[in-house]
């Protein structure tokens, strides 16, 4: 029998809570990489090109930074429920509408205002999950929420859109993939709850301002951090292709392999590592990430044309940065905080992080390559890891059952003290 604050745990609606979430994620996944597949047929049609992609994924990218920094506030005032179902509304009509586009301004414009809904999704719909959650049992869920992205976004929608192409016109798949979105709104306006403290005997309930998040010491930390893990992503994800064709020379299918490791790995890193931090504790799986994401890096940037082993330490990598990005955003933060400042934390480490990590990191490491050479962008990646080492190291351990462990050791030792 399993309890919470007196009374029994909810399981059921547990269970349906995290499905629910890890499902809108997903269609968040979806809606925001399907277009990567779809580019080349959009180019001809629209008269694109690659720096217009790169405008397109960049607004996006903005906007959903800049939304998650100020939504997480909003969903803290007025209840994840009230934040959550609005923006998956939102996005998914707007990744239908994402088929009408008629050039790059009208296509940034809706992609812009679809990310700043995917913005208010992504920090709502954390805090949701640890709500819904025991807390004994908040990285596995959360790992289990998390996991969807890359899942549903960087393994499946490349698949799926591809093949719709066979049979129906570019214009009409965005239309497609929006229907999900609206029905998943449906379920959770039938199923999900609005905020309740339930995690309260972790974390005072009194009335906070959203700046007394930077006085908690993991949130900085923790901003830092999420630079450093999206510095790695952003350079194995945007320029690592280039490097696989231009400086390996790998054939276009063979690159193709090669990159779908990064979901997998993803969707692995986000699956396991959290859940394993419920056992072992948040900052020593944190620790073990970063060293894993270092080494595995090192090997990868030292391997040749090898298709298979390239696959295979990039999948490690990827496994070891999700693990990282998913205890960075969900339980490092939202457990560091108050209850009324836990959606605020997590939307401002994911907004400060997408904004600077993934605007800033792609344009240095393009300089990189343009004045150095392709072969040293992965050099930044490894700088990246070795300052999050440093923040790693100097993070507070926030798992339930550790600080458990440590409360009752410090109160057995107060006790003997008291004794002798």
């Amino acid at each position: 029998m399993e309890y919470s604050t007196g009374s029994r745990w909810d399981t059921a609606y547990e269970w349906k809570a995290v499905a629910l979430l890890s499902l809108g994620f997903g269609l968040v996944g979806i809606d925001r990489f399907m277009i990567m597949p779809l580019f080349p047929v959009m180019m001809t049609d629209l008269h694109l090109d690659y720096q217009d992609l790169g405008h397109i994924t960049g607004a996006l990218a903005v906007a959903w930074g800049i939304s998650a920094m100020f939504m997480g506030n909003l969903s803290d005032r007025v209840g994840h429920r009230r934040v959550i179902i609005p923006a998956i509304i939102v996005f998914s009509l707007l990744a239908g509408l994402s088929g009408l586009a008629t050039g790059v301004g009208s296509l940034i414009l809706i992609r812009a205002v679809m990310g700043f809904a995917e913005g208010a999704y992504t920090p709502a719909s954390i805090i949701a999950t640890l709500d819904a959650s025991k807390p004994t049992r908040h990285g596995r869920n959360i790992g289990i929420q998390q996991m969807a992205l890359p899942l549903f976004g960087l393994g499946i929608a490349p698949i799926l859109v591809t093949q719709l192409l066979k049979v129906l016109p570019w214009h009409w798949i965005f239309a497609v993939v929006s229907i999900p979105g609206l029905l998943v709104a449906y379920l959770m306006l039938k199923v999900l709850r609005n905020t309740q403290p339930t995690v309260a005997v972790l974390h005072d309930a009194a009335t906070h301002t959203w700046t007394d998040v930077f006085g908690y010491r993991n949130i900085p930390l923790n901003i830092v951090g999420m630079l450093c893990w999206l510095t790695c992503l952003v350079v194995l994800s945007a320029l690592f292709p280039s490097y696989l064709i231009d400086y390996l020379h790998l054939s276009m299918q063979q690159m193709g392999y090669v990159l779908s490791a990064i979901g997998f790995g993803g969707t692995l890193g986000t699956l396991l590592m959290p859940a394993l931090s419920d056992k072992l504790g948040r900052k020593p799986v944190m620790i073990c990430s970063v060293i894993g994401a270092a080494v595995f890096l090192f090997l990868l940037m030292h391997t040749g044309a090898n298709p298979t082993l390239l696959f295979i330490y990039l999948t490690l990598t990827l496994l070891f940065i999700f693990s990282m990005i998913t205890l960075t955003v969900g339980p490092l933060s939202a457990e560091s905080v108050p209850v009324k400042l836990m959606s605020t934390a997590s939307g401002l480490v994911v907004g400060i992080g997408e904004v600077f990590g993934g605007g800033f990191a792609p344009a240095l490491a393009g300089y990189i390559a343009k004045h150095f050479g392709i072969q040293y962008i992965m050099h930044l990646g490894l700088a990246a890891l070795a300052v999050g080492f440093v923040v790693a190291l100097s993070l507070k351990e926030t798992a339930p059952s550790r600080t458990r462990v440590q409360s009752g050791a410090v109160a057995s030792s107060v006790a003997a003290n008291a004794e002798s």
